[in-house]
Formats: structure tokens, C-alpha cells, sequence
């Protein structure tokens, strides 16, 4: 029921004249655009929530979920939520209890996001076990407002790539569902994820000081874990660091378009103008060597900066100052994950170098004993 891939709809067998590339690419845009004008439109929670949120559900190269796998999706949102909100009390009142129930939690949704097709399921997780209980630091009603924003966003998305689907559909072929990816060893699966919880935990311990204003830094450093898990050490330099530093410039530059005019309808179209790019490079309409984990983060790391921007000038703080270090603490949590993930690695070989050479001297005793 949690499965992003649904049955196909009636109508599959179209040709339609754009290339499946260019359908993706179009499908991602346009859903993630529809998703921000809907809600700023209708000032639904936070609004920069739900263009994220379709950007995790329209990457996926597949037909949107039915009916009843999205009722399914939403109720486990709501469940995961409902979960963070028990802990928050019990983070008031049990720091070390309740942050071990975190650190668990965290662990059990990166080990659920090595599974195939349970990426968004095990994100949604880690949102509702960290970022519920954050906001309810800094009170019940703040922690409801966020829960409510992320249903509903959750819902938006949704229903946007309802919208947007028929338009730009897969090919009858490459809907059909991949054929499992070879699994991962157990004991891999486990440091994996393990690695991923030590990269977002002090992320959240940070968030902590002041949950209001750091919220978007634990979002970032949530799907920075999610990217960990499942990157190589050879290429988490440009992923982790490069995706954030791309996403920050592309904030820059749509911020610096809505100058022209303070306007939702142009806000929108640059958020499709930008999207459709950044949609290019993930599925290589323009041939280049990132992966679509990069340009999928340059993306959500630019909605959620841009978000954050925004209301930032509805409050009437300075949004330079803001912006700047609000990009200083994506850069720094970037950097922390690239530098764990190094040490982690460093130690984990070292670990099994001594496991190896200690079993090898037991092997020698035994020999020796026969």
C-alpha cells in the first residue's frame, strides 16, 4: 500500500511526440511549480513543504499512486507525525530516554530506506520521529501546525502529479515496475544506516536550541542522511557539498528574478523555468556526470532556501542576513556529513582489518591444535 508504483492507468499505450526524457522532465517542473502556487495561493501551512514533497513524488519514473496507495501514504504520514508528537513531551521530560527512541527511530527509517521503492516512506519517517518533536519544544501548537502542514502538503503533491501526469505519461514499457535491485548484505544494510543516524542526530541536537528558526537546517541535514546512506566515499564530495552549493545559487538567482515582480504567478514560473532545467540534468537530456540524486538535492535545497526566504520577508527579518547564514549552516552540515562519512569509513575499515586479522589467528590455533 506504500508503494509509489501504482497499477497503470486505463489509457497506456500513447505516443506521445515528446521523448520519455523530456516527459519526465516536464512532469517534475510542472508538478513541483503547481504543488508552491497552491499553496502560497491558498497560504496552505508551510508552503514551501509541499513543492519538496512533489519533488520526492514526481522523481519517481513511474505512474502516480492510486487512490488507495495514496490514502495508504497519507495515513502513514499522519501515523509517522502522530508518533513525533508522543515523543516531544517525553524530550521535555526524558532527554537521554527520548533521544534514544530518536536515534532508533532514525536507524529503523534508514534501514527501511534501503529498500526498494521505500525511499519516501522511510523520509517521511524521519521527518515525523525529529522534526515533530523539535517543534514541540518549542510548543504543542507549533508542533500541530507542522504536522498539519506536512499532510497536507503530502495530499498537494499528490494530487498535483494527478494533475500533471496525464499529460506527460511513462511509456506502456518503462511503467511497468524495475525488477529488484540486488540486495545489500545485512551487515552493510546496518552500517549504512547507521552512518546516515550519525550524520542527521547532531543536526537535530542543533535544531533544539532554536526549533522555530532551524527547522529548514533539519530538513536539510534529514535528506543529507537519506543521500549518505547510499552514497560511494568517492563521490560524496560533489554530491553533498556540490548539490548544496548549486541549490543555494539557484535561490540566489530566482530570488533575484522576483525583484521584477512581487508576483505569485511569476514566483511560479520561475520555480517551472528553474525546475525544467534542473529536471534536464537528472535525466540527462544535456549529457553530464552527476547523478539524479545531485541535481533531485539541488532542487529541494533551493525550494526549501527560497521558502524559508520568503517567510523570512513576511516577518520582517532581513532576508540577506538570514539567507546567509541559513546557506552557512547547509554548508556546514554538508561538510560535517562529508568529513563523518570519511572517519566512519576510516574506522569501519580499520574494524574489519582487526576482525580479519583476528580471525585468521584463531584459524591458525585451530590448525595448530588439530
Amino acid at each position: 500500500m506504500l508503494e509509489m508504483i501504482a497499477a497503470p492507468p486505463p489509457q497506456e499505450e500513447v505516443s506521445p511526440a515528446l521523448p520519455l526524457a523530456a516527459r519526465r522532465c516536464y512532469r517534475l517542473a510542472f508538478c513541483t511549480s503547481l504543488a508552491l502556487t497552491l499553496c502560497y495561493g491558498f497560504d496552505i501551512g508551510i508552503p514551501f513543504v509541499a513543492p519538496v514533497l512533489a519533488v520526492l513524488v514526481a522523481a519517481v519514473p513511474a505512474p502516480p499512486p492510486g487512490a488507495r496507495a495514496a490514502f495508504g501514504l497519507v495515513l502513514f504520514m499522519a501515523v509517522a507525525l502522530g508518533v513525533g508528537m508522543l515523543i516531544g513531551p517525553l524530550l521535555q521530560q526524558a532527554p537521554f530516554t527520548a533521544l534514544l527512541v530518536i536515534a532508533l527511530g532514525l536507524f529503523f527509517s534508514n534501514r527501511l530506506a534501503l529498500a526498494p521503492g521505500k525511499a519516501l516512506p522511510a523520509t517521511l519517517l524521519a521527518l515525523g520521529v525529529t522534526a515533530i518533536p523539535a517543534a514541540d519544544i518549542a510548543g504543542s501548537a507549533v508542533a500541530s501546525a507542522l504536522l498539519e502542514a506536512l499532510v497536507l502538503g503530502m495530499a498537494v503533491a499528490i494530487f498535483c502529479l494527478w494533475l500533471v501526469y496525464p499529460l506527460f505519461p511513462e511509456d506502456s514499457h518503462a511503467a511497468r515496475p524495475a525488477p529488484p535491485l540486488p540486495g545489500i548484505a545485512p551487515d552493510e544494510e546496518n552500517w549504512l544506516s547507521l552512518r546516515a543516524t550519525l550524520i542527521v542526530l547532531p543536526a537535530f541536537a542543533f535544531t533544539l536550541t532554536n526549533p522555530t528558526t532551524n527547522l529548514p537546517f533539519l530538513v536539510k541535514s534529514i535528506l543529507l542522511g537519506r543521500e549518505a546512506s547510499e552514497l560511494k566515499l568517492r563521490d560524496a564530495g560533489v554530491e553533498l557539498v556540490g548539490s548544496t552549493l548549486l541549490g543555494g545559487l539557484c535561490a540566489v538567482l530566482v530570488w533575484w528574478c522576483l525583484g521584477f515582480a512581487v508576483e505569485l504567478w511569476f514566483f511560479g514560473a520561475w520555480i517551472l523555468l528553474v525546475s525544467l532545467i534542473i529536471a534536464a540534468g537528472c535525466y540527462q537530456v544535456f549529457r553530464n556526470r552527476f547523478t539524479p540524486g545531485f541535481w533531485s538535492n539541488t532542487l529541494m535545497n533551493m525550494l526549501i532556501l527560497l521558502g524559508a526566504a520568503v517567510q523570512d520577508s513576511v516577518v520582517g527579518n532581513d532576508v540577506y542576513q538570514a539567507f546567509t547564514v541559513r546557506m552557512a549552516l547547509f554548508l556546514l552540515v554538508a561538510v560535517y556529513a562529508l568529513v563523518a562519512i570519511h572517519l566512519l569509513e576510516r574506522l569501519s575499515r580499520r574494524f574489519l582489518r582487526r576482525k580479519a586479522s583476528l580471525r585468521d589467528r584463531l584459524s591458525l590455533l585451530r590448525n595448530k591444535r588439530g
